[in-house]
């Protein structure tokens, strides 16, 4: 079977965008069918709708980590910063690895633009670069979670 990153990168190479690709390999992880992961990551794709704004595959993290610890209230402070640090974590290694979140930046290329996107399209930038950005948002939220529940067992002991 494969690993969890490599079926990231297989659906998104089958035509899901780049935040379902990531969000959708940990929807058992949730607790959600992935119909909901698939839904509600549909305008996170390609830098939040083709803004060029923060790359898709890190907003399929984002939500992953909202469903595994945030809450659902105003009162659950507690699940809120604890999601906001892991969240802060994740970025932060996806910065280390890949110089930025930004879409446009990551693939020197402004998907918000008809030029940037015919650009895109022509030098098939998606099928090129991205499934990079998928792969490393899943290997890198692995290790934020394997982290953290590392982390959680020992605080119990």
């Amino acid at each position: 079977m494969a690993n969890r990153a490599d079926e990231a990168v297989s659906r998104f190479m089958q035509g899901y965008n780049c935040a379902q690709a990531v969000g959708s390999v940990f929807a058992d992880d949730a607790g959600v069918p992935e119909e909901v992961i698939l839904s509600a990551a549909t305008g996170f794709g390609a830098g939040v709708g083709r803004t060029g704004g923060m790359c898709g595959a890190v907003s399929g993290a984002v939500i992953t980590l909202g469903l595994l610890f945030g809450g659902t209230g105003p009162g659950e402070n507690e699940a809120k910063d604890l999601t906001y640090d892991l969240t802060r974590k994740f970025v932060t290694r996806f910065i280390e690895k890949n110089g930025t979140v930004s879409c446009t930046e990551l693939l020197s290329c402004d998907l918000s633009t008809g030029e940037g996107f015919a650009r895109a399209r022509a030098e098939n930038l998606a099928r090129t670069l991205c499934p990079c950005y998928v792969k490393d948002a899943v290997e890198i939220l692995e290790e934020v979670l394997a982290s953290t529940i590392t982390s959680r067992q020992s605080t119990t002991r």
